[in-house]
């Protein structure tokens, strides 16, 4: 398994921007996702980048797009998630997840897909 480990959560005011940061111990995998879960729900998707013959490809939950950017250094093993415009609806523990994926499921995954997690980030938006 790959080691994850997600920091830059905090408290935010509504309209406002964190990023999220994912450090891996490598990335030798070609999927990387970002995962939310509020008190009392199931965790969710937020949004996921595949790797394929060195071009990247991002998919978002559809609350998030065009507010998130999912993207990868691979320089620094480091996955990230800048989130703008943020909402309290996007109050949560963040979670970052890698693992290999078939080129052809090329969408936004489910968490079963992932074998790779961190221990989360809380982050929090008032309104």
């Amino acid at each position: 398994q790959v080691q994850l480990v997600e920091s830059g959560g905090g408290s935010v005011q509504a309209g406002g921007s964190l990023r999220l940061s994912c450090a891996a111990s490598s990335y030798s995998r070609n999927v990387i996702g970002w995962f939310r879960q509020a008190p009392g729900k199931e965790r969710e998707g937020v949004a996921n980048l595949f790797i394929v013959h060195g071009r990247t490809y991002t998919y978002y939950n559809a609350s998030v797009e065009g507010r998130f950017t999912i993207s990868l250094d691979t320089t620094k093993n480091t996955a990230y998630l800048q989130m703008n415009n943020m909402t309290s609806e996007d109050t949560g523990m963040y979670y970052c997840a890698a693992d290999w994926a078939p080129v052809g499921d090329r969408k936004l995954l489910g968490s079963k897909a992932y074998e790779s997690w961190g221990h989360g980030t809380q982050v929090t938006v008032s309104s």
